[in-house]
């Protein structure tokens, strides 16, 4: 029967009373009284059973065998009046305090095998446990181990993704429809490219359309004219006749006429541009464009955009190098005006 209320020994602080509210410890606690007589302690051990009250063992399993009933093997206290440790009968009692706590020690330690031993599955191993507080566990993202970074490419896109960002020459590009970002692109500082690619008539992959910006810091030219000027057969050569590993996608050029060439507004700065037509070989061929004006950041170092579009009816408008030449804005700067036909005169 589970005992009555009341202050009995605390089977965690021995030397401290704990109160028992008939079911349960409470968290109230005191110093015991001062004790009695040896007759009279005697007296309410016997009655208080010796110590608090100490719920009765619970069967267990250590997950081995059958479930057992913990006993106190001679360490708890006795049940009712024994033998004196001189051998008589009845006259002496065990210590009442040691033996409590050392059963209350048993019992726990039974009770917490058991918790154990059920929270485990089966074979005795413990269950994963969270990771400690203030620590993270490691996180591990598909194909991790596997992808590698891709190259960042010349350009960016900004927030309006009509729009590509050059940092590097501090101005932005309009993106036309049917233009997109570079992708697996091997030329240097492609800003933009049509969407989709095709079989080169020589061999290898080719693109409609490539708009490539660069900063000139191979010469002390500065004027925009004399550098298009001599850009322009370098344009034409790098995109009609032979590719980077030497190859002749299009058979080679066969000739080439000068269609366009001009003053123009770039940027709020004084530009200049030439655009060629080119035959080759092979294919319908196309047209190339170099542009030049100053830049408008750092040394203002002039800045180069080509132009390259195929010829025929899969290439790109042609009225697309206009609207890019006429959109190129500094950065952060979306009223600055500039274009083809902006104040400036143009030579057919």
């Amino acid at each position: 029967m589970t005992p009555p209320p009341g202050w009995y020994a605390d089977p965690t602080a021995p030397h401290q009373e704990r109160w028992w509210d008939g079911t349960a410890w409470s968290d109230h606690r005191r110093t015991p009284e001062t004790p009695a007589a040896p007759g009279a302690a005697a007296s309410a051990s016997s009655e208080q059973g010796f110590g608090p009250p100490i719920p009765a063992p619970t069967p267990v399993s250590d997950g081995f065998g059958p479930a057992v009933t913990p006993v106190s093997g001679g360490f708890g206290p006795p049940a009712g009046p024994g033998p004196s440790s001189s051998g008589g009968g009845g006259g002496g009692r065990y210590p009442a305090v040691a033996p409590v706590v050392v059963a209350a020690v048993l019992v726990a330690a039974v009770v917490t095998g058991a918790v154990l031993l059920r929270g485990s599955d089966g074979s005795g191993t413990q269950p994963d446990a969270a990771p400690p507080a203030g620590t993270s566990a490691p996180v591990t993202t598909p194909d991790t181990a596997t992808s590698t970074p891709s190259a960042a490419p010349s350009a960016t896109s900004s927030t309006d993704p009509s729009v590509v960002v050059d940092e590097l020459n501090g101005i932005t590009l309009p993106l036309p429809e049917g233009w997109v970002l570079p992708e697996h692109v091997a030329e240097p500082d492609v800003v933009m490219t049509t969407d989709g690619t095709y079989d080169c008539p020589g061999g290898g992959i080719c693109r409609h359309g490539r708009v490539i910006s660069r900063t000139v810091t191979d010469t002390d030219e500065t004027s925009p004219r004399a550098l298009a000027e001599a850009d322009i057969a370098d344009a034409a050569d790098e995109a009609y006749d032979k590719d980077l590993i030497g190859r002749s996608p299009f058979g080679g050029i066969e000739s080439h006429q000068a269609v366009a060439a001009g003053q123009v507004a770039v940027s709020g700065r004084a530009g200049y541009y030439v655009r060629w037509r080119v035959t080759t070989a092979e294919g319908p061929g196309g047209y190339v464009q170099s542009l030049v004006f100053p830049s408008t950041v750092g040394t203002e170092a002039p800045v180069l955009v080509r132009y390259v579009f195929d010829a025929g009816e899969d290439g790109p408008p042609l009225a697309d190098m206009d609207r890019i030449t006429k959109g190129i804005r500094p950065i952060g700067d979306a009223d600055t005006g500039g274009g083809v036909g902006s104040g400036l005169g143009q030579t057919p």
